[in-house]
């Protein structure tokens, strides 16, 4: 079995349960060594086989699962391997040899990033929801048209930026052009979650400064929207006169739905 597992964001007991037992129980572990701390490696066990990824090709990856048939291996993703883990083209592979297979979900930088915030991300009125997108940069021709920061930004959605540090004044001037106002709240976070995170709170007018003053250009999520201003109306969700299967609906002063 080959398992994709999400490492988490950056902290090490942001791993799931299940992440920690595939990690105790592999044979041989394939782990980016740049982007998820060496205190996940704990979990695993003394005689376990470990690559570093940081150095090796898809090919030099793909070497390791053909050489291994029979052995419970583990590629080690940072944060949740479904986003930007690049582990398609593994799962085809995996297909296309009859090899088993599973994906671990696991804590996006996404997540963890909101949490250290303190910020929900969607609001009822304000932002219903969220897009996750990244600047065309050297990889410009995987990214479809359709799919610019510019074009995303007329939306008016809470709007998370991976992989975008670098170039800080394209993605301030590709926000506002699409539709956000300069005074729009946005919020960088450096290295989600880990012992030296940062957290810079802005406006997208004022975006490219302040990514420059953190002097970080990787691993920096953005985060972009109303929503960030962290005020919300009353959800109706929990609203006693709002009723539902599992509550009934109660007038002001009655105790009828209220929990004895």
């Amino acid at each position: 079995m080959i398992s994709f597992v999400g490492a988490g964001p950056g902290a090490a007991d942001l791993i799931t349960l299940r992440g920690r037992d595939r990690l105790a129980d592999a044979d041989i572990l394939i782990w980016a060594s740049s982007l998820v701390p060496e205190e996940v490696l704990s979990h695993t066990k003394a005689d376990a086989a470990v690559h570093d990824s940081a150095t090796m090709t898809l090919e030099d990856v793909l070497a390791v699962y053909d050489a291994n048939p029979h052995a419970a291996i583990v590629r080690l993703h940072s944060g949740d391997p479904s986003i930007y883990g690049a582990i398609q083209e593994q799962i085809d592979w995996c297909e296309a040899h009859d090899r088993a297979y599973e994906i671990v979900p696991g804590v996006s930088s996404l997540s963890a990033a909101a949490a250290a915030v303190g910020r929900e991300l969607t609001i009822p009125k304000v932002s219903q929801s969220v897009v996750l997108t990244r600047l065309a940069g050297r990889t410009a021709a995987s990214m479809p048209e359709r799919e610019s920061v510019e074009a995303f930004a007329a939306h008016g959605a809470t709007m998370a930026v991976f992989l975008s540090a670098a170039r800080p004044a394209e993605l301030q001037d590709e926000l506002l052009a699409g539709g956000y106002p300069a005074g729009t709240p946005a919020a960088l976070v450096v290295r989600a979650s880990w012992p030296d995170e940062q957290i810079v709170r802005t406006t997208v007018g004022e975006l490219a400064e302040a990514v420059k003053s953190t002097g970080v250009k990787t691993t920096v999520l953005v985060l972009v929207g109303p929503a960030l201003e962290g005020t919300a109306n009353r959800s109706h969700l929990y609203s006693p006169s709002y009723a539902h299967k599992f509550r009934r609906r109660s007038e002001p002063g009655s105790t009828v739905g209220r929990p004895a």
